[in-house]
């Protein structure tokens, strides 16, 4: 199989699988395992992360409007002073700073983490048996604070959000570069919900902090690869082209269809499918070994 032909399908997983709340890395690992691709290529490692620029692209067109909006309301917290609210607390108020804030909560701790996962682990927690396990734990942690939180929700919309629950959303983001498989997206959704936030609420900023998250990941790993590697061959960008285009079309798709299910339904299905999918992937592991 092409390289092209392989890119377009991890592509495709990536934008299925960015967003909800079942881990991308875990499926884009388990992509690659049926692929025979070699995990430890650092062309592909950085490519996996690249790829989810399409669907961080796919996020600021879906919501272009509303991240207008926010953008043009912040710009007037440094120039005015309304209904006696002082700068200050107009800022931490603003969906913007909280994104920014929860960003930078996250961004210190996960550099560190991946660095040292890097320098002393390996690929030794993109093990698919391990990957099975966290997916089996969140998805167990993911149905109990839906079934929690679900009714007891006291932020409808993220306009109402506050501090302590973007620095706390923010921590919660950390286990998704600590533990492969845990997923961001369920991360911060179960922190927003841990934190009082509704569904939709919990779901849409997970959508607005994935932008600077991953944006700063991708352009780290794309840069840290021509450092060490030099820059890509046109063969490769031709691969890294695909894997972006692909991944933005699918995860714009998901996107759209994901807000109005959360509206209606909950998390359950997913959890559900998270504790099937680490089953059925620590049962492959196993069964690959004693092949």
């Amino acid at each position: 199989m092409s390289d092209l032909i392989k890119a377009i399908i991890q592509g495709v997983v990536e934008g299925l699988t960015e967003f909800l709340p079942i881990s991308s890395t875990a499926h884009i690992v388990i992509a690659q395992e049926f692929l025979r691709m070699d995990r430890t290529d650092s062309f592909w490692k950085m490519f996996t992360v690249f790829i989810q620029l399409g669907a961080i692209l796919a996020v600021i067109v879906y919501f272009w409007k509303r991240l207008a909006a926010f953008v043009g309301s912040f710009g007037t917290i440094a120039t005015t002073q309304t209904s006696g609210v002082s700068k200050t607390t107009a800022f931490l108020k603003h969906p913007m700073a909280l994104v920014l804030i929860s960003f930078v909560v996250t961004a210190i701790p996960c550099f560190l983490i991946d660095k040292f996962m890097e320098d002393f682990m390996g690929s030794n927690l993109e093990s698919l048996k391990l990957i099975g396990i966290v997916l089996i734990v969140g998805g167990i942690a993911m149905y109990l604070i839906d079934l929690y939180c679900s009714k007891r929700s006291t932020t409808d919309k993220i306009d109402d959000m506050n501090l302590k629950q973007a620095i706390v959303i923010g921590l919660a983001q950390i286990l998704a570069a600590a533990f492969p498989g845990t997923s961001r997206s369920m991360s911060t959704i179960a922190g927003g919900q841990l934190m009082g936030l509704s569904r939709p609420a919990a779901l849409e900023f997970s959508f607005f902090l994935s932008i600077p998250v991953m944006v700063a990941a991708a352009s780290y790993k794309l840069l840290k690869h021509i450092a060490k590697e030099g820059i890509p061959s046109s063969d490769q960008w031709l691969s890294l082209s695909a894997g972006f285009i692909t991944s933005f079309v699918v995860a714009f798709v998901v996107i759209a269809w994901f807000m109005g299910w959360v509206r209606k339904h909950g998390f359950t299905p997913f959890a559900i499918y998270r504790v099937i999918a680490g089953a059925a992937l620590i049962w492959w592991d196993s069964y690959s070994q004693r092949g």
